[in-house]
């Protein structure tokens, strides 16, 4: 069983479809690739078991907020899912959505 799920680019604010298992652990939309994790493409058959998937807007169909085809703006954008490591939610370390981080090794 699979359900439509639509994502919207940060960008152009275009929507994008996909067909994926009910079971979702999505974390965030965002314009930027998380350091170190890994990308699918939307028709990868492994992409639940990556770290994300990678979208170009207007690469596939897209449509506006009301349905409408558009051609969307041909810039990538990517879906981030939660991970876990040992059991405990992971954050990407530095986090791209987040503000500055500051590291100081004594």
């Amino acid at each position: 069983m699979t359900v439509t799920v639509r994502y919207t680019c940060p960008h152009c604010g275009a929507v994008v479809s996909l067909e994926r298992p009910p079971d979702l652990a999505d974390r965030s939309v965002t314009k930027l690739t998380q350091p170190g994790w890994e990308y699918a493409t939307p028709d990868d058959d492994e992409r639940e078991s990556a770290d994300g998937i990678a979208f170009v807007c207007g690469e596939d169909d897209v449509t506006d907020l009301e349905g409408t085809e558009t051609e969307g703006c041909g810039r990538p954008f990517y879906l981030n899912f939660v991970r876990y490591e040992q059991g405990v939610e992971f954050d990407p370390n530095p986090a791209t959505y987040g503000g500055p981080r500051f590291d100081f090794n004594g």
